[in-house]
């Protein structure tokens, strides 16, 4: 699954920057994470660093984007190609 960012968040900020993935952007009122860039930190960490850092814990996993762990994989190995070009 990819995250989702909840009406719950406080826009603190702390998890933009720490997404490897260039995931998380500001939204209208609060931070969004776009689901074609979210390997939930698969490839790059052992857990998603958007949920470690989260001071409100607002980042839960978005059950309308399910995704196997070789889905993300496939993922990761995509957007590190495109990054290479």
């Amino acid at each position: 699954m990819a995250l989702m960012i909840t009406d719950e968040c406080i826009n603190c900020d702390v998890c933009e920057p720490e997404c490897p993935n260039d995931a998380i952007s500001a939204g209208e009122e609060i931070y969004v994470i776009d689901p074609n860039k979210c390997t939930e930190c698969v490839g790059h960490f052992e857990v998603p660093q958007c949920q470690k850092v989260c001071p409100v814990d607002c980042i839960p996993f978005n059950p309308d984007v399910v995704e196997t762990q070789e889905q993300l994989q496939e993922k990761y190995r995509s957007l590190m190609a495109l990054k290479a070009i």
